[in-house]
């Protein structure tokens, strides 16, 4: 659990500060939003990365079946799915007020949810997939490693698994930075009335952020 809540705070305080600053507090205090909403987002997400394990060491589940999903398949979804969902919940003040929207010289249209709730769905997506694969390979790996009984001892082991999710993590971090632009687009057509009203632009841009 701890660990589960030390991985998702980091995590949570990246995607904070690499967010879009066009949401600005007037009558409260946006930070202090943003900060609730994360140690939500944060501790329910540890609470369901742990819970497996909780619950197979409770009932004692020691079956081979179980140690194989529990161990081996199951946390790398689940690691995936909620640092997706950490980064959507930290960044929803961006689509609750929206974010700034420009045109092609730079110059502010307006501000839309839209583009915001956009935005935020990249990032998520591009979160999720970081962490699942980076943490999905190196248990597959591991797994036909164990199964031809290539590591003599648990430190060879260890030592080839930390080396497996090194590498898939410096390999995974620029995909996934790179499945959607840090300057997106979007199309007039999808955006506000108000904004379509206000300029002949056909493709607007944002700040996804990172």
């Amino acid at each position: 659990l701890f660990l589960q809540f030390a991985f998702h705070s980091y995590t949570t305080v990246f995607t904070l500060l690499n967010g879009n600053g066009t949401a600005k507090a007037e009558e409260y205090s946006l930070r202090e939003k943003q900060i609730y909403y994360s140690l939500g987002a944060i501790s329910y997400a540890a609470c369901i990365g742990a819970l497996p394990f909780v619950f197979m060491n409770r009932y004692t589940l020691k079956s081979p079946l179980t140690q194989l999903v529990v161990r081996k398949l199951l946390p790398a979804p689940l690691l995936g799915l909620m640092s997706a969902f950490t980064a959507a919940v930290s960044r929803s003040p961006e689509f609750e007020h929206g974010i700034e929207v420009m045109d092609r010289n730079g110059n502010v249209v307006g501000v839309s949810q839209k583009a915001g709730e956009k935005a935020v769905r990249e990032t998520a997506v591009s979160r999720g997939v970081l962490f699942g694969t980076t943490f999905f390979l190196p248990a597959l790996l591991m797994y036909f490693v164990e199964r031809a009984k290539l590591g003599k001892t648990p430190r060879v082991l260890a030592s080839m698994r930390i080396l497996a999710t090194t590498s898939a993590l410096a390999g995974m971090i620029p995909v996934s930075f790179s499945m959607y632009p840090q300057c997106g687009a979007i199309k007039r057509a999808d955006l506000e009335p108000e904004i379509v009203s206000s300029t002949e632009e056909t493709e607007l841009f944002y700040n996804r952020g990172i």
